[in-house]
């Protein structure tokens, strides 16, 4: 998919596209979770809440910039707003506290956990830029540290879905959960853990920490902390929309992607680990020259 390169290559560059780049996929992906909730019978504020979701990156962004300073007001002045909309647009008979519910979730599942995202690109121990390999002397494209380290959730998502896939199709045998994803099996997220762990070992150790000098703290054992549960995350994010669209029966989010469903069947992994990746790189991540 062209969509693959693209999104790393805007998150290597950062800034503004980053951050517009995940405001269009919060969007879109917020759309489609209204879109189930309305299959399974619920009416949430669904103009708003794309609205709302669409902002919130850009609203992270800006408060990286300095333009503002979040404060805890802002999401209890949501939440307050959308219970006070509820009074005007939903009768009794309309399922208001349903309605009010589903479009805070709807905003927070999507909008709330890409930003993590931007979080990460950002991180305080990422300041500096890479040293990569092909670019001794000076030479070669300058990437920022941040750019490496949030591509390593990305990639280790990707491991995961991968080595589920593979070792799942061919030996798989057990259920995971039937009744919520009938394909998926216990060998399989046996699997996608330990491709996980692999990949987020090989990236860190001659990749990440060459180029950057960041490492994990009590390695090897930070990076396999880091990598069994990015890799658990990402199954429970596929997991949770797997039950979404099994309420709403339906096969797939959207026909947005021709043959791979919506944004948020693409996504769903990363709802999980990109806030899971922030708060774990926010305590194990460390300055590891190397020698």
């Amino acid at each position: 998919m062209a969509a693959i390169p693209l999104g790393i290559g805007i998150a290597l560059v950062g800034g503004a596209p980053l951050a517009g780049f995940l405001a269009i996929a919060s969007a879109l992906a917020s759309r489609e979770f209204f879109r189930i909730a309305e299959g399974g019978g619920y009416r949430p504020f669904s103009a708003i809440g794309v609205g709302i979701s669409a902002l919130t990156p850009l609203a992270v962004y800006a408060s990286y910039l300095g333009l503002w300073q979040p404060t805890l007001a802002l999401p209890f002045g949501l939440v307050l707003g959308i219970m006070a909309l509820m009074l005007w647009r939903r009768g009794i008979d309309a399922q208001p506290l349903a309605s009010a519910a589903v479009t805070v979730i709807g905003v927070l599942y999507t909008a709330g956990m890409l930003s993590f995202g931007y979080a990460i690109r950002y991180n305080a121990y990422a300041y500096a830029d890479a040293t990569m390999p092909w670019s001794a002397g000076g030479s070669g494209p300058v990437i920022a540290s941040g750019g490496l380290l949030v591509l390593l959730p990305l990639l280790a998502t990707w491991a995961s879905d991968t080595g589920a896939f593979a070792i799942g199709r061919r030996y798989g045998r057990r259920k995971l959960m039937p009744s919520v994803s009938p394909g998926k099996t216990m060998a399989g997220a046996t699997g996608g853990l330990v491709a996980t762990v692999v990949v987020v070992w090989v990236y860190t150790r001659f990749l990440m920490q060459p180029a950057t000098q960041l490492g994990f703290k009590w390695a090897p054992a930070g990076i396999l902390l880091f990598g069994a549960a990015i890799s658990i995350a990402a199954q429970l994010g596929d997991l949770v929309e797997s039950l979404l669209k099994r309420e709403a029966a339906v096969k797939n989010s959207s026909n947005l992607i021709p043959g791979h469903g919506g944004v948020l069947d693409r996504l769903d992994s990363l709802f999980f680990v990109l806030p899971v990746a922030y708060f774990l790189l926010d305590h194990l991540l460390i300055w590891a020259p190397t020698p």
